[in-house]
């Protein structure tokens, strides 16, 4: 059996391409190069490049660089730079996952006669099935949950049963280098200096703009309407006493309006760009929890007409982020809040 290993340079994807060799797969190592702009952190940087050919080495096995750079600036960077400059807050890791790692790459895996693609992402494959990964504090299901049950035939995601500290422990018994790496935490397109407002200035025009409440008074500014996010709460200028929410964004009118916590919370929220991973929508009545965010708690929820509706009203996520349902610990499909 053949399997390719994708190395973002990290600990995870290391120990990952080292436990298929211990299953007696014949490994090769592949590094995506995906962004050609300035960075300073993120995780396809020219360390982390060398990070993995240097690992491939240590494990013995070949190691390629894939250059998608022209992918990744369609796929991803444009979309997030079109979604900012509509008042909505896109999450590019999930794009990156949809387009790159698992359209892209997977199919020049099948292209080249691999029998599997391997990454080092923290969740389980079950059969058709894709759950939560055994470290629930690194579980990385909630930006995969556009796999399909196909695609997950055709991966392995090694690490998905240990946790973060035992897949350091892993690689330090090996000796890879990058046992005691950081986590990258940061979007790679993006450089720490200068952060969202510098890299969507290079690229669009960025508007200052009134704040104001839900009965139309005038609260404040803001620098830029492009760079604020529903449910902000800081950076909201002179909005005044009391915690005040970014409600809704409107670009054309740049304008924010704001409210109370209990203003933001909402019974259900709409989502588009529906997918399941069994290629079917779940039952209305069927018992569900909804995650929000990457690192959201669970909160009970139904799915009905176009909605995840909630049990108890929950914080309006963000137009643009992504609502991911799950039973129990399996992840049945998810959308995009609008």
């Amino acid at each position: 059996m053949r399997a390719l290993a994708a190395l973002s340079g990290g600990v995870d994807s290391s120990v990952a391409a080292a436990m298929l060799l211990e299953e007696g797969y014949e490994v090769v190592g592949v590094t995506m190069k995906l962004w050609g702009g300035p960075q300073d952190s993120g995780c396809c940087s020219v360390a982390d490049v060398e990070d993995a050919r240097r690992v491939a080495q240590q494990l013995g096995i070949p190691h390629h660089v894939f250059n998608f750079t022209d992918d990744f600036e369609a796929q991803v960077v444009a979309p997030y730079v079109s979604a900012h400059a509509a008042g909505r807050t896109p999450n590019p890791c999930i794009e990156c996952n949809r387009h790159l790692k698992f359209d892209r790459l997977l199919a020049r895996a099948a292209q080249l006669g691999f029998d599997a693609l391997a990454t080092g992402h923290h969740a389980r494959i079950s059969g058709p099935h894709l759950r939560r990964g055994a470290d629930s504090a690194k579980d990385q299901s909630y930006v995969l949950y556009r796999l399909t049950g196909t695609q997950l035939g055709q991966l392995r995601f090694p690490v998905g049963e240990l946790t973060k500290a035992q897949v350091r422990e892993r690689a330090a018994a090996l000796g890879l280098r990058t046992a005691s790496k950081p986590d990258s935490q940061e979007t790679c397109f993006i450089e720490s200096s200068g952060g969202r407002e510098r890299f969507l200035g290079s690229r669009i025009a960025l508007h200052p703009g009134r704040v104001v409440s839900v009965d139309g008074t005038h609260m404040g500014e803001v620098g830029a309407v492009e760079l604020v996010t529903v449910g902000q709460r800081r950076g909201l200028q002179g909005v005044g006493a009391g915690r005040r929410y970014a409600l809704s964004v409107d670009v054309p009118s740049a304008t924010v309006t704001v409210g109370t916590l209990d203003d933001l919370r909402t019974g259900a929220v709409a989502l588009d760009d529906v997918s399941w991973v069994s290629g079917a929508a779940p039952a209305k009545s069927q018992p569900l929890l909804a995650q929000c965010s990457a690192h959201g708690r669970p909160v009970p929820a139904r799915w009905s007409d176009g909605a995840a509706v909630f049990d108890a009203p929950q914080r309006r996520p963000a137009p643009g982020q992504a609502v991911v349902l799950y039973d129990g610990d399996v992840v049945v499909g998810g959308g995009t809040a609008t």
